[in-house]
């Protein structure tokens, strides 16, 4: 029987291993931390529980080949509630709020209120919202295996996202923001994306929402993830956590297993690399094997930049009714990394009761880091002392500009925890800290990326970095994609 190995133990690697496993492939999934998940975790602080990723997951709208994937990997299924959510977010600026709803005519009524003279933009994006519902992530198969009659009935899938990129490819969220003329509602724009996102993003994210397509399966990240590895459990996988590898074994044109840091070497048929593409090669795989459009993306870093996030969970006592999941305000100017934030976002778990204590809820703010953030603090990583310092010194700075919003949290709130760019560094190998692939600025190309390892006939590589910024449903896809082009190959 062949057997294939897989390296890390994240959304892509367990996809894979799921597959292969159903399909009589004897796979095993070696884990460096563990915990499996990757960066789709959660854990707990002082009787709550923090969860890492999942604001919303693109997929749980019935009927689409994603919403099957998911199914089929058991992230979601029968059993599985999921949170519908009742809005975007929503933004303060100046006394007055703007909340994108799940609603979208209640969304645009409230557009139209704010600013009457905006009439022209605001239907014009809401109408485009509209479209690009139809927008999924190609899961099928991976694009170099497709026909041409696969190609034409996937274009026809989503011909009205081709109206959307009309209209907004050619532009990112700040030339987007700068076609209103309501401060707010130009603020509330750039509030979602950093610099730099193109629009249609935007568009393609807030439609994943009003399209019933982004909803969250309740128990959050960590839940979804040991769901999927009873999955492959049960269908004969072995996970071994806390076992990382080292090294893949080659000779000649092809890999013979794999070195793990004990020393130990596992023989293998095929092999599948699993994690962050930037460890991939030059630490498992000589740097030699790097694809050429991946030299491109790590060489082109304005075109093709990546976005970390400096995080501070909280615990309070009661809740806050007035601001329910995603909020944006502002706040007295604090320099996080290098950067200086003057906006400041807090996700509200009230709708996860099993997160915290009876009577008590977790608050969490995130702040965008920037690649220059990211050596920041991976400098300052190399003295734990003045790196644990500094992580204090600013969760009580944010705590205080939570309490300068919410006064009557003074008393009630405590900080759960803090984590940094170079936390995602140290427990993924996480490319500049990066919880995401590489944005797509206006004047980058798209890039797909084959998951396959030119010179090596037996090595596949499973990770959302081979496509565009997608999160979870791209890594899904590549982990679905590595184990069909294995299948091929039989």
């Amino acid at each position: 029987m062949k057997k294939v190995v897989i390296i890390g133990a994240g959304i892509s690697g367990l996809t894979a291993g799921i597959y292969l496993q159903k399909a009589g492939i004897q796979t095993e999934i070696y884990e460096k931390n563990q915990v499996p998940g990757g960066q789709c975790t959660g854990w707990k602080r002082e009787g709550y529980f923090i969860d890492n990723c999942i604001h919303w997951l693109t997929g749980t709208r019935e009927g689409s080949g994603l919403n099957e994937l998911w199914k089929e990997v058991r992230a979601l299924g029968q059993e599985v509630e999921l949170y519908h959510k009742e809005k975007f977010y929503t933004s303060e600026l100046d006394g007055e709020t703007l909340t994108l709803w799940r609603d979208k005519e209640r969304t645009r009524q409230e557009l139209l209120a704010l600013s009457p003279e905006d009439q022209d933009e605001i239907n014009k994006l809401m109408d485009a919202v509209l479209l690009a519902e139809s927008m999924t992530v190609p899961v099928e198969k991976p694009f170099d295996m497709m026909n041409p009659m696969e190609f034409m009935k996937l274009g026809m899938s989503m011909a009205d996202m081709g109206k959307v990129m009309k209209q907004y490819g050619k532009m990112d969220i700040t030339e987007l923001a700068e076609r209103f003329h309501h401060p707010l509602i130009r603020q509330a724009l750039i509030d979602y994306m950093p610099p730099g996102y193109q629009a249609y993003a935007f568009v393609v994210s807030y439609a994943t929402v009003t399209g019933g397509n982004g909803d969250i399966p309740r128990g959050g990240s960590l839940k979804m993830v040991l769901r999927m590895v009873k999955r492959y459990e049960e269908l004969g996988g072995r996970l071994h956590t806390g076992t990382e590898a080292e090294k893949v074994l080659v000779n000649g044109k092809r890999a013979e297993g794999i070195r793990l840091v004990n020393g130990d070497t596992v023989e293998a048929d095929y092999v599948i690399c699993a994690g962050d593409v930037s460890h991939t090669f030059g630490r498992l795989l000589d740097e030699a094997y790097m694809p050429k459009q991946f030299r491109k993306l790590y060489q082109e870093r304005e075109l093709y930049p990546v976005i970390s996030g400096f995080h501070v969970a909280f615990g309070i006592e009661g809740s806050l009714p007035d601001a329910k999941e995603t909020n944006v305000f502002s706040c007295r100017p604090v320099t996080i990394g290098t950067s200086v934030a003057r906006r400041m976002s807090i996700n509200n778990y009230s709708y996860e009761p099993d997160f915290a204590p009876e009577g008590h809820t977790v608050l969490q703010s995130n702040f965008v880091q920037t690649e220059e953030d990211y050596a920041y603090w991976m400098r300052l990583h190399e003295d734990k002392e003045a790196y644990e310092s500094k992580k204090r010194e600013l969760s009580e700075e944010i705590l205080q500009r939570l309490l300068d919003r919410y006064p009557d949290l003074a008393g009630k709130v405590k900080i759960l925890d803090v984590w940094t760019p170079a936390t995602y560094y140290r427990y993924c190998y996480a490319y500049h800290g990066a919880y995401m692939g590489f944005i797509e600025t206006k004047k980058a190309k798209n890039h797909n990326i084959p998951g396959k390892v030119k010179g090596l006939s037996n090595v596949m590589l499973a990770s959302q970095w081979l496509m565009g910024a997608g999160g979870l449903p791209t890594a899904a896809a590549m982990g679905k994609f590595a184990s069909q082009r294995i299948l091929s190959l039989r």
